[in-house]
């Protein structure tokens, strides 16, 4: 039986909650692993004070000064894997990834997206639900597969909107049910609960199937 806590990087461009909630399940001792790396492409990001407050190491770089995404990718790679990240966890990273990172991390890289997908993917996900008037709304966890927010599910958790609701209003609702699903998901992840290599085996027979009828 594995002892030793997962390895994990955090990828956040911005404030962090999410990341200082994964911080503070792992300092409660609620969440098994260690935080490694946090990758962070805005290098004044709150996020980055967050992080080295807590101790954690942190990788930032500016888009512009590579030549692509491809090549700040693989600068990102060599960081995780000179620590042997096995677990790559997005919380509020706004670039979209190349199959740099995506193939060589698929099956172990989670995303979390403040819709029940597939509704409601992209940007603005509170305000689309809005727009379209839906009663129900949430929060999904899922596997990055290199679309739109198109990964394999591994959980959701609903929200149900009031009436009146503003963008503002529904996105202090959402966050604290991402604080508190994303460690827990997290941490199914670490003690078997959710069988990534199952998952991410079953995806991939799907697709094969859809293109070879």
């Amino acid at each position: 039986m594995r002892k030793a806590p997962f390895r994990i990087a955090v990828f956040a461009s911005g404030s962090g909650s999410n990341f200082q909630a994964i911080a503070d399940a792992v300092k409660a001792g609620r969440l098994d692993v260690t935080i490694e790396l946090l990758v962070c492409d805005r290098p004044q990001a709150k996020v980055v004070e967050r992080a080295r407050e807590a101790g954690i190491p942190v990788f930032t770089f500016n888009p512009k000064e590579y030549a692509s995404r491809q090549a700040y990718e693989q600068e990102i790679l060599r960081q995780l894997q000179d620590k042997q990240v096995e677990l790559v966890v997005l919380a509020g990273y706004m670039r979209i990834l190349t199959e740099v990172l995506v193939e060589a991390y698929w099956g172990r890289m989670l995303n979390i997206h403040p819709s029940l997908l597939p509704s409601f993917p992209g940007l603005h996900a509170v305000r689309q639900a809005l727009a379209h008037g839906v009663k129900v709304t949430g929060v999904t966890v899922h596997l990055v597969d290199g679309g739109l927010d198109s990964g394999p599910i591994l959980a959701q958790r609903a929200l149900a909107i009031e009436n009146g609701d503003t963008e503002e209003d529904l996105e202090k609702r959402i966050h604290p049910i991402e604080h508190d699903l994303y460690p827990q998901v997290i941490q199914d992840i670490v003690q078997g609960a959710i069988d990534l290599d199952r998952i991410a085996k079953d995806h991939n027979s799907t697709i094969d199937r859809m293109n070879n009828p």
